[in-house]
């Protein structure tokens, strides 16, 4: 694969590896015609509780509604507090928006991008009804500092994944640690669909059971509407695509972890490099380094044919939408952090001759700083 093709994230060709296996799995959707909630959804739902080690993996149609339900299924209210980070994708925040609940800002801290631990506790309040921490970029947040807090409080714990599956903790697989987890299965993810999807998982049966009723329109029998719900299903034949891809994950996980490392050595002394903490094993949804006049660095990369994005150039509580009574300043090292950062491609198609061109030319532009 020539430098001159390089991808920020490169999903034909990853298709293309296993092209026959993916397009066997469609075909047999098809010609099932089952294409809401059928064998294929209950299958990748059994094979992801095998994966990750849970009780219950519910299929849905994106990421974004995984939060939403989770919410929902443990009762979020008007005026209701969760606890969360302000340096992520917008969705976290969104949710909790829609619900009339309130997200409560917690600055990250400086080397995972995650919320940092050491203020949360004094962000509690009586509203408090949740904690929403996300794992960013594939690094896991400090969850047994988190689930300790959440105990000594009785406040729930729903775990922001979109980013982190394959991720583990102290060997314990991310999304699987608190009440709920959330996961997206948005086409660049690290298990991606081709399209939206997402799931729920969880040990609570009851909580499980919710779920289920939540995505169907609150209903466990048809048009019987036992709660309040939505229509958040996961497409058969996306599941049956997740299926196949789901056999690929840690191979996956690996290629990126490798790509990190070459990355690693290239920016060693120069930069640095992404941190992981004690006891995380990392699964790199995106390489993030923080640079000099990170913008003319992309104009840079650009005209040289890298591509490249900033995730994110703007914390949520300076976001239009979701401003409340937040102001600049509030949090500065989201603030900070928002103003220097890049991520690299990062894909399971790198080669080792694109991960040299990408850092030489980053290393070239900073050299001129």
């Amino acid at each position: 694969m020539s430098v001159k093709n390089i991808q920020m994230v490169d999903t034909k060709n990853q298709y293309l590896k296993i092209k026959s296996e993916i397009d066997s799995a469609i075909h047999e959707v098809i010609d099932s015609s089952q294409f809401i909630q059928g064998p294929a959804v209950k299958k990748f739902e059994k094979n992801a509780e095998k994966y990750l080690g849970v009780k219950h993996a519910i299929g849905c149609a994106s990421g974004t509604d995984a939060l939403q339900i989770a919410m929902m299924a443990i009762d979020i209210k008007p005026g209701d507090e969760i606890i969360t980070t302000p340096f992520t994708f917008v969705a976290t925040t969104e949710t909790i928006a829609i619900l009339g609940a309130v997200p409560v800002y917690v600055d990250i801290e400086p080397n995972t991008f995650n919320i940092d631990v050491n203020k949360i506790e004094e962000k509690i309040t009586p509203k408090t009804k949740a904690i929403i921490p996300v794992h960013l970029y594939g690094q896991p947040c400090d969850m047994d500092k988190i689930m300790e807090i959440a105990a000594k409080h009785n406040i729930k714990v729903i775990e922001d994944a979109a980013q982190a599956l394959g991720a583990k903790y102290n060997g314990k697989m991310i999304c699987t640690i608190g009440d709920i987890g959330c996961i997206s299965f948005y086409p660049s993810k690290n298990l991606g669909a081709f399209g939206d999807a997402g799931m729920i998982v969880t040990n609570n049966d009851e909580l499980a059971e919710k779920i289920r009723m939540i995505i169907a329109h609150g209903s466990k029998k048809k048009y019987y509407h036992e709660v309040l719900g939505v229509n958040s299903r996961l497409d058969s034949l996306q599941a049956a695509i997740l299926d196949v891809k789901l056999k690929y994950l840690d191979e996956y996980c690996k290629a990126r972890n490798e790509a990190a490392e070459m990355y690693n050595k290239k920016f060693k002394g120069i930069f640095d490099t992404p941190y992981v903490m004690p006891g995380a094993h990392h699964i790199y949804h995106q390489y993030s380094i923080r640079v000099k006049n990170r913008d003319k660095m992309q104009e840079f990369l650009k005209e040289h044919g890298i591509p490249s994005m900033i995730y994110y150039p703007v914390p949520l509580h300076l976001q239009e939408a979701y401003k409340y009574d937040y102001q600049y300043g509030d949090y500065p090292v989201s603030e900070e952090i928002a103003k220097d950062i890049i991520s690299l491609p990062m894909h399971t198609e790198l080669t080792g001759e694109q991960i040299d061109f990408i850092a030489s030319k980053v290393i070239e532009f900073n050299s001129k700083q």
